[in-house]
């Protein structure tokens, strides 16, 4: 059996709460659109948010314009007329950023599993999909930025999980081989599929369910 020599994992969903923090994030820019918060509302936002960034993980479209299209779909959705030019699509998108930013944060295990991981010897990374800039700023302010022995973020390494390159990508920066890396995700495809096509373990886990409570003994299991 291979033995484990690193763990790399993924950001939103896995070790930052993107979908808490979009949650404050929508209610308060809905308010200032004077739009109640309601659950058909922000099941509005999450789904034109997922087929947006998936258009822009194929390469539809830029970064900028899927925010602009998640406007376009869900603001005459909700009875309010988007606007036509892109300055005004992008200020307003902007209003919804501000909110968004303002409640970032990270999963309560997050930062101490890392340090939990590297306690142990070996090596960790991270290997994220999304605008390098953005990324960042959420690894700063959640102080898992100096956690991390490598990272990885698809804009700045020009391709996307679950393309096998980014994965690969991520096993040279940690100075191992794929084989000897455990991968953790919360995406079956982006995250479990991808990591497995180059040959990594993989841990599928979901903080908005099963895994609740934490997912710090479930990826401490792994390594036993």
């Amino acid at each position: 059996m291979v033995e484990i020599r690193a763990v790399g994992f993924d950001l939103d969903g896995t070790l930052f709460d993107h979908r808490g923090s979009a949650i404050v994030g929508v209610d308060r820019f809905l308010e200032s659109l004077g739009i109640g918060p309601s659950q058909d509302a922000r099941a509005l936002w999450f789904a034109a948010e997922e087929e947006q960034l998936e258009r822009w993980r194929s390469r539809r479209i830029d970064f900028q314009e899927q925010r602009r299209e998640r406007l376009r779909t869900v603001l005459p959705a909700l009875g309010v007329q988007a606007p036509t030019e892109a300055a005004d699509l992008d200020a307003l998108f902007a209003l919804y950023l501000r909110g968004y930013r303002a409640a970032w944060r990270s999963f309560e295990d997050s930062v101490e599993l890392v340090q939990r991981v590297k306690a142990t010897g070996r090596r960790v990374g991270l290997l994220t999909n999304g605008a390098e800039e953005q990324q960042l700023d959420k690894l700063r302010v959640t102080g898992l930025l100096e956690v991390f022995d490598h990272v990885c973020i698809s804009e700045s390494i020009g391709v996307q999980k679950p393309d096998p390159a980014a994965f690969r990508l991520l096993a040279a920066g940690l100075s191992v081989a794929p084989q000897e890396c455990l991968f953790v995700g919360d995406n079956p495809l982006h995250d479990i599929d991808g990591a497995r096509a180059v040959g990594m373990s993989a841990l599928l886990v979901d903080r908005y369910g099963a895994h609740r409570e934490g997912i710090e003994e479930a990826v401490m299991a792994q390594l036993e």
